[in-house]
This record gives structure tokens, C-alpha cells and sequence, in this order.
């Protein structure tokens, strides 16, 4: 069953790459946190590790919030069509 950032599966793991300023991880993180969805967090621009494997799911596309559902990547960016 196909799905989206905004409709995930029952259960999904969640991860979120995001920036501290960035004002999409913010609405982002402020979604989930509405819906009682649980992700995990991860500073993409003060932590090098996380950068790392945010690019690596991404393709190198800087763009954040990065959002990594089930150990997939899904999208870079929040919002219709997707800014970050």
C-alpha cells in the first residue's frame, strides 16, 4: 500500500535528518509530534555522522527535513510539493 510523509504505515520507524534553524523540520517535527507519531531525530548540521547518512540517503541532496521511513528513504523536504 503506497504511502506518504504525512500517512505512514501503523509502526513505521521514523527518522528525520533536519537542521535546528530550518523552518520545514520544524513544521515537520511539529506534524508528528500532533499525530503522537514517535520518530528519531538527527542533527544533520552540527552532527557529521548524521550529515553522512542523511546524504547517503538522499543521493547527496542536501535538502532538509530528510525523512527515512522503515530504513527508506522517502523524501527530502516537507510540505506539498515538498520545500526544505
Amino acid at each position: 500500500m503506497p504511502f506518504d510523509a504525512e500517512h505512514l504505515p501503523p509502526g513505521a520507524k521514523l527518522e528525520l535528518y533536519i537542521s535546528p534553524s530550518c523552518p520545514y523540520c520544524k513544521s515537520a517535527m511539529a506534524y508528528y509530534d500532533s499525530a503522537g507519531t514517535s520518530y528519531e531525530r538527527y542533527d544533520a548540521q552540527n552532527d557529521r555522522k548524521a550529515r553522512e547518512r542523511m546524504l547517503a540517503y538522499s543521493a547527496g541532496d542536501p535538502t532538509v527535513p530528510v525523512i527515512v521511513v522503515d530504513g527508506a528513504y522517502l523524501q527530502s523536504g516537507w510540505g506539498s510539493p515538498p520545500r526544505g
